[in-house]
């Protein structure tokens, strides 16, 4: 019970609001605006979390005027026609008892994408260049200052009609607040620059602004990057010694900690840090902020289970702890957490797939574990907090899913909770299938934790498994079974390759499992998909002292991947040294080295003295699918297929498919 948890399940008093706990959904972009506007997706995504247990829930970052526009699916809240959907999810968030804060935003420079695709005028502190997106913008004459603080306060008018408890100004990340504050940003030598109070006067203002709009006791937060970990960035210094003069001014009711920016690339990373960041690891800088500041100190920086937030508390690092991904991959933590049932909690394993990477390709977040975050509406789920499930079928029908990886897991899982009597059968004697060997990837280990997640899902639902067995047409219809779904996965990918005698070539999935099987000397990795595979192999050989050559078939390595996983895969394969090619192909070998082609010019390109490691994908182990849909006439079964039998795609993909093939039944 709570009795485990006691600092993080305690209230926390802040202005005219008690949150009930200190677990909190910090301000980050859906994608579920309608036209900058909360309708009901976003409505049932944040009931999703307000449900199970939240004490706290930031909306995410809305513009405060019309040059704050940083995306075309940005939040608004620059007129009243914001103003009765934040009264929808200020009246759902308080019947939830759950308290809720509105983030108040402006991007300066940092400007993704506009709605037509052309480039939108940037406005800054000063005319600095942003490394990130690499964008120019104007400095902002007087007037436009005035008017854009005024907006700020307006806006948290409109957060204080539409009944929430307060607003938060994101002042952090390298967004426009920062840039005045930095010395790097602000080159201004007038009212709004040249010293550090005087660069601190916009933030400053803005807070003022905000106070005067909205009553007593209505919460006040600043959040805010303790160094931006970029050459232009807010240092540490900086951040600290603002805090301090507008603590003195009690022009705050707390301060939300972060660190990075985005507007460079190693910078942006910290905004959402993956796997392998170890959990709560900026906590000494929210320590820092403490010493100066009596005011609640909240903390962010992939703290994703119950354990470690309350050590944090406990140690008095901080008084609140953001979990945003944590409740993305497991909307009921908080009540699980409460009801002491650690094991049932889904952690979250810091991919970035389909959270942040969802948002960066302009599509509404979910979770590759859990796709029904972001899909509220078409898998909604009924029940008690920490106990929900999906809605019961209207018929009990005998399901066999054949193969024990993600989507087989998935699919076995939500039809047993749906009520069918469910046997899965996996031919090998561990579950799991091609994760497994992603977790033997350097920096991926945690991506194991998706399988035993599911598993658990599974086995308590009431699904019967069977391992060790190789199911064939025979063995379905000996079962009986009214449904089968074939989750039988892929098996590695050769392209055609011209040999000359007798060279070694080895598939990526038999080098991680035995690394040692690669001869000594030098090695291409040859990466069709430019994912983490590639990567992650290059960097696993290099460090086992090999010379390794990553030849990617893109224009950059990890290409697939989200921006701040490819980012800090490839730093890591540079540290080793590994040497990466863009836009080759592979295409052949001899004994003593490996021939490429350039993709682009068909210039050959010959790497002497190398072992070929074949990174190539996949291709649909699907004989068995084939032959039952021949035969499910005759046997008198339905069937249904999942994940990489259908076709080779990601973890992501294959956890969707199962949850869709269970809801066809």
């Amino acid at each position: 019970m709570t009795q485990r948890f006691p600092n993080l399940f305690s209230p926390l008093t802040i202005g005219g609001v008690t949150i009930k706990n200190r677990i909190m959904s910090s301000g980050h972009d859906t994608v579920m605006a309608e036209r900058g506007l909360i309708g009901d997706q976003l409505l049932a995504y944040q009931e999703a979390r307000a449900r199970g247990g939240v004490g706290l829930i930031v909306t995410q970052a809305s513009g405060v005027h019309p040059t704050a526009r940083y995306t075309p699916t940005e939040l608004t809240i620059d007129s009243d026609e914001a103003i009765p959907g934040y009264r929808r999810l200020a009246d759902m968030a308080h019947a939830n008892g759950t308290a809720i804060f509105g983030q108040l935003f402006h991007g300066g420079r940092e400007i993704v994408m506009t709605e037509d695709g052309t480039l939108a005028v940037a406005w800054s502190a000063s005319s600095v260049p942003a490394e990130r997106y690499h964008v120019f913008p104007r400095a902002m004459p007087e007037p436009l200052i005035l008017e854009i603080i005024a907006s700020f306060g307006a806006a948290a008018r409109r957060l204080v009609d539409a009944g929430l408890d307060g607003c938060e100004i994101l002042a952090g990340w390298g967004y426009l607040p920062a840039q005045f504050l930095s010395s790097k940003t602000n080159l201004r030598d007038d009212a709004w620059g040249g010293d550090a109070t005087r660069r601190q006067r916009f933030i400053r203002e803005v807070l003022a602004a905000c106070r005067a709009a909205v009553p007593e006791g209505f919460v006040v937060g600043v959040r805010i990057s303790i160094g931006e970990a970029a050459p232009d960035g807010v240092t540490e210094e900086e951040a600290l010694a603002a805090i301090a003069a507008y603590d003195a001014d009690n022009l705050f009711d707390y301060v939300s900690v972060v660190k990075g920016t985005s507007g460079t690339l190693s910078g942006s990373g910290h905004i959402v840090p993956p796997s392998p960041v170890v959990s709560g690891y900026i906590a000494p800088l929210a320590a820092r902020v403490k010493k100066i500041t009596a005011k609640p100190v909240f903390l962010a920086g992939r703290i994703n289970q119950p354990q470690d937030a309350e050590n944090i508390l406990a140690r008095g690092e901080a008084d609140m702890c953001i979990m945003t991904r944590a409740l993305i991959t497991d909307p009921e933590m908080p009540a699980k957490a409460a009801e002491g049932r650690l094991d049932d909690i889904r952690a979250c394993v810091g991919c970035n797939q389909a959270c942040i990477g969802h948002f960066h390709a302009g599509y509404p977040i979910s979770c590759i574990q859990f796709p029904e975050t972001g899909r509220e509406r078409l898998f909604p789920r009924i029940g008690a907090a920490g106990h929900q499930r999906h809605a019961a079928a209207a018929t009990s029908k005998r399901v066999l899913v054949i193969g024990g990886g993600p989507a087989g897991l998935k699919a076995a899982a939500i039809a047993a909770e749906r009520g069918h009597r469910v046997t899965l059968v996996e031919a090998d004697r561990r579950l799991g299938g091609q994760v497994r060997l992603a977790q033997l990837v350097p920096g991926r280990e945690e991506i194991g934790g998706v399988i035993g997640n599911l598993e658990r899902e599974a086995r308590q639902a009431g699904v019967e498994i069977v391992m060790g067995v190789q199911a064939d047409a025979a063995y379905v219809r000996a079962a009986g079974a009214e449904v089968v779904i074939v989750a039988t996965g892929a098996t590695p990918y050769r392209p055609p390759l011209e040999l000359m005698g007798e060279p070694t070539i080895l598939q990526a999935w038999d080098v991680l499992r035995t690394p040692g099987m690669v001869p000594a000397g030098g090695v291409v990795v040859a990466d069709f998909r430019s994912d983490w595979t590639g990567l992650g192999l290059a960097t696993m050989l290099a460090g086992r002292g090999h010379r390794v050559t990553l030849a990617v078939n893109g224009t950059m390595a990890g290409q697939l991947c989200q921006q701040y996983v490819r980012d800090m895969m490839t730093a890591t394969a540079r540290r080793a040294r590994v040497t990466i090619l863009t836009t080759m192909r592979v295409f052949g070998a001899d004994a003593s080295a490996v021939f490429l082609q350039d993709a682009l010019t068909d210039e050959a390109v010959v790497i002497e003295d190398a072992t070929l490691v074949l990174a190539y994908g996949h291709q649909p182990a699907d004989a068995l699918l084939a032959e039952l849909e021949f035969d499910a006439a005759d046997g008198g079964y339905q069937v249904l297929a999942a994940g990489d039998v259908l076709s080779p795609r990601t973890i992501e993909e294959a956890v969707l498919d199962g949850l869709r093939a269970a809801y066809t039944i």
